[in-house]
């Protein structure tokens, strides 16, 4: 049975369009970006490099062909900066906004950076996808925006307050999308990540996500602390799930338009599980970590469970994830292995 998405991908294939990924560089970009070429799209990459790196855009090169890339024009640009967001969009079909200064503890220590990146360039953003007629608009939300709601799973309209900065920044991109849809008529749609994880995730910084941070730890042969007792759990989604709810959600029907979608696997992982999960993983790529974890203190502005009801996404996107945690680990392990040693 063909797949919504493998219709919306034969179709890209026929037919080339023009888009705009913002924040190219960075983690989730970069696997878009790779997975527009890889269709012989035309793709306009935004990116400042503060939290993307040029690796990342190395490494997509390396995957596609002369001819593809080719077809890939990158701007050195801040999205705070609307004339930068100007020229990116001309002649732009989709726009496809992922860039952003992420992280939780980060907007604790920095509201007013998380603030101005968020908020201020997120509506520069929108701002020129209006004015420049583009077809659609897609941005990254956030399952931070669930805050201190504790039912489960998490259904996109019962949110609770928010429990950081950044998840106040990402609440804030949906309500200025939905003004801008009912002032202005320019439709969009939101993701609501849940802990997307997968090839090019950094490692490094204080404020890395945990999977990363773990496997550097534990091909170092250091120790892996976790915060809090271990029975934390997320719904961890892989990165290709995310990309696939981006393209669709790109191309999505009208019914489909002015929402926000969880975008996720829709199944629950204790930081306990994820220990294993991570050392059988990388134990099949011959690296063995023997040591037990610590535990240390619950990390301030972290929930304490998550999932999501993807039951929206799956009826009116046709999203379907096509990897699980352990499945995701096992592709992105070798990558991983080869990245961080």
């Amino acid at each position: 049975m063909t797949t919504r998405y493998q219709e919306v991908m034969a179709s890209l294939r026929r037919e080339p369009k023009t888009w705009l990924v913002t924040g190219c560089a960075g983690f989730i970009g970069s696997n878009i970006l790779e997975t527009l070429l890889t269709l012989n799209q035309n793709v306009v990459g935004l990116d400042n490099f503060a939290t993307g790196h040029q690796y990342n855009l190395d490494e997509v090169q390396k995957t596609v062909t002369p001819e593809q890339w080719a077809r890939f024009a990158f701007h050195r640009g801040d999205i705070r900066d609307l004339a930068a967001c100007q020229t990116a969009v001309k002649g732009v079909d989709y726009v496809l906004h992922q860039a952003a200064l992420g992280s939780v503890p980060r907007s604790l220590a920095d509201p007013i950076s998380t603030n101005e990146v968020n908020i201020g360039g997120f509506l520069n953003v929108l701002v020129a996808a209006r004015d420049a007629g583009v077809k659609s608009f897609v941005y990254a939300a956030s399952s931070s925006t669930y805050g201190d709601h504790e039912a489960l799973p998490k259904v996109e309209d019962r949110i609770g307050r928010p429990l950081s900065p950044y998840a106040v920044t990402k609440f804030v991109n949906e309500l200025y999308a939905d003004v801008f849809a009912r002032s202005y008529g320019f439709g969009s749609i939101g993701l609501r990540y849940f802990n997307v994880f997968g090839k090019r995730q950094d490692p490094n910084g204080a404020y890395a996500a945990v999977i990363p941070k773990w496997v550097a730890a534990m091909i170092h042969g250091e120790q892996v602390v976790v915060n809090g007792d271990g029975e934390t759990s997320r719904d961890f989604c892989f990165v290709e799930n995310a990309v696939q709810a981006n393209i669709l959600a790109a191309l999505a029907q009208p019914e489909g338009v002015n929402q926000v979608y969880n975008v996720a696997y829709n199944a629950r992982t204790s930081l306990n599980e994820l220990f294993e999960y991570l050392a059988r993983a990388l134990g099949n790529t011959g690296v063995v970590y023997d040591k037990q974890p610590v535990y240390a203190d619950f990390r301030k502005g972290d929930v304490r469970h998550s999932q999501a009801d993807i039951s929206k996404a799956k009826r009116l996107l046709g999203y379907e994830p096509m990897h699980n945690i352990v499945q995701g680990l096992e592709v992105a392990m070798p990558w991983y292995t080869q990245f961080l040693r």
